[in-house]
């Protein structure tokens, strides 16, 4: 079949130029955990519109509502020569809209790229079909993006940073969302004992309708305070089956440890076994960086000796500029199941 992919435009003009590319390279990996061949996508231009065009065999309904999950789709077609047929891919909106957008501050990352790292992580995952909330996990979750992007897609989110300014300008913000929309909630605040030291948590138990919260079918939000590398212990019992973290680019601020600045790939190293140990068996991340900081091979050879298997095309080729001093790029990496005997 001949598809016509449109996606959404974009405020940034930058980003928008490497939008072709990135959209095409979500879709390549979605289609692709769907056991779906991966076609050569070609601009083209119909009736002043662009599209990205490809051929794929016929997709069925729950195809198309998983493609509905592509982070900047605005249009999918058929074509059917000289017309555009419309296609109904539902759009996953647990939460309104709004939830990721509203909190503004400098060096945010895009809810769009954001929601697009997230489904590249699932993809490479075990879980991309998983008909059940996933459980997202953010490391260096900062003021909280990834875990509104997830919280809005309907899976349940858990944020990690030391930062206890940026948690607590995200849990505030979320309590006055939650009322704002009147959205029947919980929230217990305590604390976990891990090496020793006590680790402050706020959980939130929240569901879309009053009746499902009645009912038990909620999502929850978990954000923690404490260094990144605990994120094994913390996660012990539940693991999470994505992770996905925006790494400092070193432009607004530099890593810490909380007591002396840590050097990108020093933060890597001590990290990622414990990311990948809060990951369930098939389990994926996707990880954000600065490469004009942080260089790509680095990156790659650290979550290599951390066990997890790097993934290679579609998952590569994602580098883009996003500011003079931003180039970013985005390694996608899994921890393979023990193998059977």
């Amino acid at each position: 079949m001949d598809y016509c992919f449109q996606l959404l435009p974009h405020a940034n003009i930058r980003y928008q130029e490497s939008l072709d590319r990135l959209g095409a390279a979500e879709l390549a990996c979605m289609l692709r955990a769907m056991a779906l061949p991966v076609p050569d996508f070609r601009r083209e231009t119909i009736g002043g519109a662009d599209f990205l065009r490809f051929e794929a065999p016929e997709l069925t309904a729950d195809q198309l509502r998983r493609i509905g999950r592509h982070s900047a789709l605005l249009l999918l077609c058929r074509r059917e020569a000289p017309y555009l047929l419309p296609l109904d891919t539902p759009r996953p909106g647990y939460l309104p809209r709004d939830l990721a957008e509203v909190l503004k501050y400098k060096g945010k990352t895009s809810a769009v790229f954001t929601h697009m790292m997230l489904n590249l992580a699932l993809a490479a995952s075990d879980f991309f079909q998983a008909e059940g909330p996933v459980t997202v996990l953010d490391p260096l979750c900062g003021r909280g993006t990834t875990c509104f992007v997830a919280l809005q897609q309907g899976m349940n989110a858990v944020g990690l940073d030391m930062d206890r300014r940026d948690l607590k300008e995200a849990a505030d913000y979320f309590s006055r969302y939650l009322q704002y929309h009147k959205l029947k909630h919980s929230l217990n605040q305590g604390s976990r004992t891990v090496r020793k030291g006590s680790v402050p948590e706020a959980l939130y138990t929240l569901a879309d309708a009053k009746e499902h919260y009645q009912a038990g079918d909620v999502r929850t939000l978990r954000l923690l305070l404490g260094d990144t590398a605990l994120a094994a212990e913390l996660l012990r019992k539940t693991p999470a089956e994505v992770i996905v973290a925006d790494l400092p680019y070193g432009i607004q601020h530099a890593p810490q440890d909380g007591r002396h600045p840590e050097s990108f790939s020093a933060l890597l190293k001590r990290a990622l076994p414990a990311w990948r140990a809060a990951l369930k068996d098939g389990g994926a991340m996707a990880l954000s960086f600065n490469s004009l900081t942080l260089p790509r091979k680095t990156v790659v050879s650290l979550a290599e000796d951390a066990g997890l298997r790097v993934m290679e095309a579609p998952f590569e080729n994602l580098e883009h500029f996003v500011e003079q001093a931003v180039t970013r790029d985005v390694v996608v990496a899994r921890k393979e199941a023990p193998a059977a005997h």
